[in-house]
């Protein structure tokens, strides 16, 4: 009996597979550096920045050894609890090495975002890309 349930389970798994592979695509997070000015470096975040990709984008971030980090989140699709923290913990992390982190950008969901949780206030936060390098 068990063998004829052998091709559902393995359709079932490749079904399980797809699935996951979709959301892991779906959950996405490119970041490219560049230099700005007066030695800052200008990440662009396009994608989510959320409980799926917050590992990378700490990783990556934390390897920043310039002065000054600004954050362009003008291509955040996404941001959730998990993504913000993510930013609190680069912030004091950076604050810690007497380095700055600026965020700049932000759309209207990741603005709205930062002021529910209170942290347009603790967070330097500028209209533009430009406002934040200097």
């Amino acid at each position: 009996m068990e063998q004829s349930f052998t091709p559902f389970a393995r359709h079932r798994r490749q079904f399980v597979f797809a699935v996951l592979s979709a959301l892991m695509n779906w959950a996405k997070l490119d970041i490219f550096q560049e230099p700005g000015n007066n030695g800052a470096v200008i990440a662009r975040l396009s994608g989510k920045l959320s409980v799926e990709t917050v590992a990378g984008f700490l990783q990556e971030m934390r390897r920043v050894a310039a002065e000054k980090l600004v954050l362009d989140m003008g291509a955040v699709t996404f941001l959730d609890s998990a993504g913000v923290g993510g930013l609190v913990q680069l912030f004091v992390s950076r604050r810690g090495q007497s380095k700055k982190l600026h965020l700049a950008n932000l759309t209207v969901q990741g603005t709205a975002v930062l002021q529910v949780a209170g942290l347009n206030r603790l967070l330097p936060i500028f209209a533009t890309v430009e406002e934040a390098s200097v």
